[in-house]
């Protein structure tokens, strides 16, 4: 695969992980562009090498089939060449060097082993009629790659409104990873995962380093390329934060340990009521 670009979604409420991410890109000598799709509105200043990202007709598109701002990741599967990212993660060693050997679509976690946030009840019958192993094929949607374009924008919404996959696609209140996974999977594309044989990559999760981290990773060619902290707190409880913390300044930390504290409930419960009331005057 040769990557072209890094793609990330943010807003201004998570700026400071966002920058944490980007800086441990740069410091891998990765200097591919950065291309950050809006979740909002309430953007901030990118630094240098990053762009904000915004398919004008996929957004439009989800924000009429009431889908969740985070389904704007959908833009990824018209695209070709690149790492997705979230801004809840940091890298460790260059992607564009890691990922060359590979094609087609790969994902490095380990969700083949905690498969549940990764279908609905609808989309794992289809999952299971393509392999009686679909939990080794199923991945978390906050990094991967793909060295092609899966669909057109045509195709993506003739899919997406298919009333076989509607209910994952778009009408899940809660995230998009059901749905990314359900599009992948409905593709010819060969999905690799790196912590499967035969790469056997370490686990790219913080979860999995509640304490010692760093002697899981004395084979380089088995160390993983991103820390993904996916439904685990940054917060200095495991040494492993600290990897994260190291690419902020002192009043960063300060303000980030702040907001942690001042952090409101989910917002994804905010969208899921929104939903729920429309489609009731709706119906």
């Amino acid at each position: 695969m040769q990557l072209e670009k890094i793609i990330t979604l943010a807003n201004k409420q998570v700026e400071i992980p966002f920058l944490a991410m980007e800086r441990s890109l740069r410091k891998t000598g990765c200097q591919l562009p950065l291309w950050v799709i809006p979740y909002s509105d309430d953007t901030f200043e990118l630094p240098a090498g990053a762009v904000w990202w915004k398919d004008e007709k996929v957004c439009d598109w989800i924000q009429a089939q009431n889908g969740c701002p985070v389904m704007r990741k959908y833009q990824c599967m018209l695209e070709a060449n690149y790492q997705f990212i979230d801004s809840d993660a940091i890298f460790l060693r260059n992607p564009a060097t890691v990922l060359k050997p590979h094609r087609g679509w790969v994902a490095s976690c380990c969700h083949w082993h905690n498969p549940g946030h990764t279908h609905t009840e609808a989309s794992m019958q289809i999952l299971h009629r393509k392999s009686t192993v679909w939990q080794s094929r199923v991945f978390n949607t906050g990094q991967f790659a793909c060295d092609r374009a899966l669909y057109d924008f045509d195709a993506l919404c003739a899919t997406a409104k298919d009333p076989r996959y509607r209910s994952t696609i778009l009408d899940n209140p809660f995230h998009e990873q059901p749905g990314i996974n359900l599009l992948v999977h409905l593709t010819d594309v060969a999905i690799h995962n790196l912590t499967l044989p035969p790469f056997n990559m370490e686990s790219t999760w913080a979860g999995d380093y509640p304490d010692a981290y760093e002697r899981y990773w004395t084979n380089p060619d088995k160390k993983p390329y991103l820390i993904h902290w996916a439904g685990k707190k940054m917060d200095q409880t495991c040494p492993i934060d600290q990897l994260f913390y190291a690419f902020l300044t002192p009043e960063e930390a300060r303000t980030y340990n702040q907001n942690l504290v001042d952090k409101p409930p989910k917002r994804r419960l905010t969208h899921q009521l929104k939903k729920a009331i429309r489609t009731f005057r709706e119906g």
